[in-house]
Formats: structure tokens, sequence, C-alpha cells
């Protein structure tokens, strides 16, 4: 069983504030060294409350500063159909918490079309796969992500592929609507598991005793049908970045204390 799980490291911080800004630092140190090598970053957020804390923590780190934003293009790996401006949408938390304190092209911000735009959701969907092709790589018609962040939620949904829905089974198309998603908002568009798995490394931060079981069944090869958390990984680092309360059933053997 610890073969299967070699490629994944859990590295541990005692708690949510500590794990943001542990997160943070590796983010800014990865990004920095990929456009001093003259390289574009391409980096997929997420949306919930740690994929915020990290963007938060890292914004209060001077080295922002030091790095040329206009090397970095940002995507999200799902985005709420809500209208532009609205609250839920993971891209306004995105802007609030980091990206309006860039100095940052804005076209270097891809963001998902929103419900006001005029499309509906499959066309939507089709615009954002549109966008992603642009940046087309040898992984197929889409960026190939230096680091795509991911938060795993209780059920072990990532992204909006959520457990034993058709969605998470999909190949055949980097993004997709959502209809009737078991968490609100029920309308949403979500990039596939072949897009997450093209990226270079996948970091997942995760928070909280009510992920424990998620992360547990993760790390035990479950079924990425029914927790898609176990399905999502880097082609060079899948690594679980969470607190102490999350931590509870990652058995000892798998924890990298060094990383």
């Amino acid at each position: 069983m610890v073969e299967a799980w070699a490629e994944k490291r859990v590295v541990i911080s005692p708690d949510p504030s500590t794990l943001a800004e542990a997160v943070a630092a590796r983010f800014l140190s990865r990004v920095a060294k990929r456009v001093d090598e003259g390289k574009l970053a391409h980096v997929a957020l997420t949306g919930g409350s740690m994929g915020s804390a990290v963007l938060a923590a890292a914004a209060r780190s001077p080295r922002i500063e030091k790095i040329d934003w206009s090397g970095v293009h940002f995507w999200w790996s799902d985005e709420r159909w809500v209208p532009q401006g609205h609250d839920d949408r993971n891209e306004k938390q995105s802007r609030a918490a980091l990206l309006d304190a860039l100095d940052i092209p804005a076209g270097n911000l891809h963001v998902a079309p929103a419900s006001d735009d005029g499309l509906d959701l499959d066309a939507a969907a089709d615009v954002h796969a549109e966008q992603l092709a642009r940046f087309a790589g040898s992984e197929g018609p889409w960026p190939s992500f230096d680091v795509c962040f991911l938060g795993v939620g209780p059920d072990g949904h990532i992204a909006s592929l959520f457990p034993d829905r058709p969605e998470i089974l999909v190949t055949d198309r980097s993004v997709l609507g959502v209809r009737d998603s078991p968490k609100p908002p029920p309308e949403r568009l979500t990039m596939t598991r072949p897009v997450i798995n093209s990226s270079k490394r996948v970091w997942m931060v995760i928070a909280g005793a009510d992920k424990a079981s998620a992360l547990g069944l993760a790390l035990a090869g479950a079924s990425y049908a029914s927790v898609p958390a176990a399905g999502a990984k880097g082609r060079k680092r899948t690594v679980f970045f969470v607190d102490q309360a999350a931590a509870a059933n990652v058995p000892p053997e798998l924890i990298d204390r060094e990383y």
C-alpha cells in the first residue's frame, strides 16, 4: 500500500494561519523561479476559505514587489455561475485577497464567463475552453499549470467535480457546465480531471477536522469517482498541505517532514 502512495506528499502545519503562510511562501518562490528563468507561469486558483487565505498571506509578503507578474497567468479550476461582481465568484474573492494588489496585465487573468454575460452555461464552458486552448501545451489543448491549487471538501470533491457524478469521468472536454450541484450555487463551470492532472504540481490545501476523513480516503487510494481528491495528481508533485486537525487520519509514514 505504501508504494501506491509514494508519489503523494503530506506536509503538516499546526494551524490554518501557519498553513496559509507556509503555502504562500512556497507559491511565491515557485512563481519567482519560473519567471526569473524567462518562462511563463500558469497558475490555477481555487475558491474557499483556505484558497483565499493563501492568497492573502502572499499579499502580505514584500516578495510580491520583486516578481515580474507580467509573466504569470492566473486561471480558476472552477467558477460559480453567478453574475459578474457577485460575492460568490471565486474570481472576486481572489482579486480581493491578492490579485488587485499586483501589477499584472488584465489579459493575464483568465476569467470564466459569468451568468450575466449573455451565454448559457454550455456556451460559457466552450468559451472558457477556447481560452485554455490559446495556451495549449504538450499535454492537451490547455496550459500545463505550474501550480494547480485545489481545495478539498468534506465529501472529497475538488474544483466542481463532485463524488459519484458524471463530470468526474469526462476526459474529452476541458471545461464543463455543472448543473444541480450538491453544493450551492447549483450551476457552475469546472475544469475536468485531465486538465487538472496535466499540471506540473497539484497542491491541495486542507484545514479542519471535518476534512480528515476525505484526506484519509484520498491517501488510501479510494476510487476517484467516489472521492475525486484521490484522483488529483500532478506530473511532478502531488502535495497535500494540511493543518493538524485535518491530519488526524494520515499514516505517519506518509508525512513529509522535510519538503
